[in-house]
């Protein structure tokens, strides 16, 4: 079904093959503090290092300004990903040039090598055709195994997968094929769930959903805005009441595609936005003109659950309360269980992602019971609102 080349379409025995990762790690007092995106990683690099490739990874860290600094050196992820793939990891101090070109030769096959941070050169990011060539010199193939950097045209994504025979790793394989499955070839009806603050953030990515899904659901403080929007009193509540018109206009828009907009029944509303608040349930139209809304309620958890009942695919972005706090956490938190309890009854497909997402979802426990969770935050909001991404794009060969 892939009309991209996967590991299986290439063979690596005796080459040197680039991959493309996503190095770009949290780190706390000077060590790698989550190694998600490197176990992620892991998978792709020790099957091009058994079938006895050279494998030589490349990644941007953080934002430098103006060449190297030891701040934002790939050294100490390196000695990381060494954990990930349980094996040695090579460091080179530059990207491109000698120094990278000898520690490439160096490298035995079935060896892996880092080599330092893309964004020391300012190149990298201008996409330029001569910097991407002279990463070209490192290799004989190329894989891209960096989904979540895939939405930016920069050298090592875009230029230099048209130099070398290209191929998506493993992750990236996933990732298309649980987004393909969740929106381009769905099996319907299609649930999105969409949560977050504002719908300023999020109008391209609504205005693209209704037009492909069934049913979206709203939460968080956007649904304020919506109910709003529609002359429903929200107290005060945290909403962007200079949105109204567009959200009437996705709200026509929807009605147009067929698609079934939802809104909160019932919310937790609270006096002060803070852990253990005293707070109660109001039916929507209740909400005191000093009451903040910060949780769906319970009817409104029933009424979702209901419609998931006869869902085929779910999409989520955005958490439905203020889930980092109790008690208004409830809300996300029991959704996610009957979207997770669903997935593992084989009922529906379940894809997540953004990075608030990912973060309830693990605060719920069920972020492994979904189908896929994509660690990738701006790539995945990027595909939800339709746009074609650089990095996928040229492995699709458009």
């Amino acid at each position: 079904m892939a009309d991209f080349r996967t590991l299986d379409d290439i063979d690596v025995a005796g080459k040197t093959v680039l991959v493309r990762g996503d190095l770009n790690v949290p780190m706390q007092d000077g060590k790698v503090s989550d190694t998600t995106r490197l176990d992620r990683l892991a998978p792709t690099l020790t099957e091009l290092a058994k079938k006895g490739a050279k494998v030589v990874v490349m990644s941007h860290f953080g934002r430098p300004k103006g060449g190297p600094d030891t701040k934002n050196s790939l050294r100490v992820v390196a000695e990381a990903l060494a954990v990930a793939v349980g094996q040695d990891v090579a460091f080179a101090t530059d990207c491109v040039g000698p120094v990278a070109e000898a520690a490439v030769a160096a490298l035995p096959a079935g060896g892996i090598l880092v080599l330092e941070n893309l964004r020391f050169h300012a190149e990298e990011e201008k996409n330029d055709a001569a910097f991407a060539a002279q990463l070209a010199k490192l290799g004989d193939i190329y894989v891209n195994d960096a989904f979540s950097s895939s939405h930016r045209a920069h050298a090592s994504i875009e230029a230099l997968a048209r130099l070398l025979p290209n191929a998506a790793g493993r992750l990236m394989e996933a990732e298309l094929q649980a987004l393909t499955a969740a929106l381009e070839h769905p099996e319907r009806p299609v649930v999105a769930i969409v949560g977050g603050a504002k719908i300023s953030t999020k109008l391209e990515l609504l205005g693209n959903l209704v037009s492909r899904v069934n049913i979206l659901v709203l939460g968080g403080g956007m649904a304020n805005t919506f109910l709003h929007a529609k002359g429903v009193a929200i107290g005060a509540s945290l909403c962007e009441k200079d949105m109204a018109d567009q959200a009437r206009s996705i709200m026509q828009k929807a009605e147009q595609a067929g698609c079934e907009v939802v809104l909160p029944i019932d919310g937790v509303v609270a006096k002060e936005f803070k852990a253990g608040a005293a707070s109660h349930v109001v039916a929507i139209g209740a909400i005191a003109p000093d009451d903040l809304m910060l949780d769906i309620g319970p009817a409104t958890v029933a009424a979702l659950a209901a419609k998931l009942a006869g869902v085929k695919t779910v999409v989520w972005n955005g958490p439905l309360g203020a889930f980092e706090i109790t008690p208004f956490d409830a809300g996300t938190v029991a959704l996610a269980k009957e979207v997770a309890r669903l997935t593992r009854a084989k009922s529906l497909l379940s894809v997540a992602g953004g990075g608030d997402t990912v973060s309830a979802l693990a605060h719920a426990g069920v972020e492994g019971d979904f189908s896929y969770v994509s660690a990738a935050g701006g790539a995945f909001l990027e595909w939800l609102e339709g746009k074609e991404l650089p990095g996928v794009a040229v492995l699709r060969g458009h």
